[in-house]
């Protein structure tokens, strides 16, 4: 899958889940995602064993859209905690894009060696928590910004006060804290992607999905995330039709851009 078709899957969906459970199958909670309407799921590096995983998924399901999460691309630190984690490593950039991921996501920034190599070929997501970061990484190539944590850095009024400053052409994506209560108010703001874990279902009921490994209740609690955004969506940006959105619709409609040449 090529940076258009894994962008475009992103901007259909609308919401991207931070998979961080090891209490979970990762191919039945993709086959949940699928079943509420959504192709696409990061696969955090700090679950267990996450090569096997990512290509584990791979295999069982070639046509859903994988990231990587929680990625640390500077070798200094890489090397810090792999001496300390000998028996489940933390895999670098290369190792992930070798077992087959559609795009890559971090809590902090990706370095200018990571773009000069995967920047127009994959979509790469950094973790940002200032305008200038923003900016800079975008400019490097970055395909969306992640706003991270966004609950701690400003919530959807950090994201309305910043637009403006960046002349909208960056989306934002932020993610850590997301909720059916503060959705509204991101989207509101212009945001047309939002990262959530599984916080964002209710905590006694995510609780009852893992003790009972139900996945069509997990399919259920999903779908709604999915219908709120897509309602909420449609009512901001009436012009589009998210359900076979191009990149290129996007940009046009929103001004937005997404570093596809």
């Amino acid at each position: 899958m090529n940076i258009e078709q894994s962008t475009q899957t992103l901007l259909r969906d609308g919401f991207i889940l931070v998979f961080n459970q090891d209490k979970l199958d990762i191919v039945k909670t993709a086959g949940a995602l699928l079943e509420a309407g959504i192709g696409n799921m990061e696969v955090t590096c700090r679950i267990s064993q996450p090569l096997e995983k990512i290509r584990q998924l791979r295999k069982a399901l070639p046509d859903f859209v994988v990231g990587a999460a929680s990625l640390v691309d500077f070798p200094g630190m890489l090397k810090v905690y792999n001496r300390r984690h000998a028996a489940d490593p933390l895999p670098d950039v290369d190792e992930v894009v070798e077992a087959g991921v559609d795009y890559l996501v971090s809590a902090a920034n990706f370095s200018e060696a990571t773009y000069e190599k995967y920047a127009g070929k994959l979509p790469i997501i950094p973790g940002c928590g200032t305008v200038s970061e923003m900016v800079r990484q975008y400019a490097l190539g970055a395909t969306f910004v992640k706003m991270f944590p966004a609950n701690i850095v400003g919530g959807p009024k950090f994201v309305k006060s910043v637009d403006p400053a960046i002349h909208k052409i960056i989306s934002i994506v932020p993610t850590g804290g997301t909720n059916e209560s503060n959705i509204p108010d991101y989207i509101a703001a212009g945001v047309l992607v939002l990262g959530g874990s599984f916080s964002a279902i209710d905590k006694a009921v995510f609780q009852e999905i893992i003790d009972k490994q139900d996945y069509k209740r997990l399919a259920a609690e999903l779908a709604g995330i999915k219908q709120m955004i897509d309602e909420l969506r449609a009512k901001q940006w009436p012009m589009l039709d998210f359900t076979a959105v191009t990149v290129e619709q996007v940009s046009l409609a929103t001004g937005r851009d997404f570093n596809i040449a």
